[in-house]
């Protein structure tokens, strides 16, 4: 894969990135599972984007070879800056993946999709068995919901119906989400909508119930997944 000096090769992904110092830390953390040949899922988000940095070095250090399944266009774009091969979940299957979160609570259950990608990214997580999730420490709450809401994408035509039933499954509060740099709503790169939705009580069954709502294409509730925390 040639390396761009395009336009996405000039892409500003890495300035005005909080807790730079405790994410290059984490990143540190997962370089010794990067092995010649693997094919890693990469989620979206500054941690990730940081730890992809690190991962390129090590590849032009060491002369390996590696493959990505991205999440996002910011995923791919970088893989593409850097010269890394991108591959997809119908080519390849990952050796191992990993991610960040947004929130991360005391029994391990997650909030993901901030960056609105959370489809893919659990896509991802059914994928292998092996997942890395690495935080800062801003990112462990003792409830779900302290500092951000459940993401759902849904689709387009569906926005009122889904906002009843989440209302019905407990949802106190719900945005659309509005675009930056675009008038009107944040469009996912799947084509959808995106309900911000907060919950004082997360039920063991909410994920599920959500998903199961007609309009509901995915949300960003990780709860009882098996993976690896990394912590700075």
């Amino acid at each position: 894969m040639i390396k761009s000096d395009k336009l996405i090769a000039n892409l500003e992904y890495l300035d005005n990135i909080s807790n730079k110092r405790e994410k290059k830390i984490l990143a540190e953390k997962i370089l010794p599972n990067v092995k010649d040949g693997d094919v890693i899922g990469v989620g979206s988000g500054t941690t990730s984007l940081i730890a992809l940095q690190m991962i390129n070095e090590k590849i032009q250090n060491e002369n390996i070879s590696i493959k990505v399944i991205p999440t996002s266009l910011e995923i791919s774009f970088m893989c593409c800056s850097f010269g890394i091969p991108i591959t997809n979940l119908t080519s390849n299957h990952p050796d191992w993946i990993f991610d960040g979160a947004d929130e991360v609570d005391e029994s391990l259950n997650l909030i993901k999709g901030r960056g609105g990608a959370m489809f893919k990214e659990k896509l991802l997580f059914h994928s292998t068995d092996k997942v890395f999730v690495l935080v800062d420490k801003s990112k462990l709450v003792k409830k779900l919901c302290s500092n951000f809401p459940i993401p759902v994408e849904i689709f387009p035509n569906s926005v009122v119906y889904v906002e009843e039933q989440l209302k019905n499954l407990g949802a106190y509060k719900q945005l659309l989400r509005n675009g930056k740099g675009k008038d009107g709503p944040t469009i996912t790169e799947n084509g959808n909508l995106i309900i911000d939705a907060w919950f004082d009580n997360i039920t063991e069954n909410l994920e599920k119930d959500i998903k199961l709502i007609t309009g509901v294409i995915e949300s960003g509730l990780f709860l009882n997944y098996k993976f690896d925390l990394l912590l700075p």
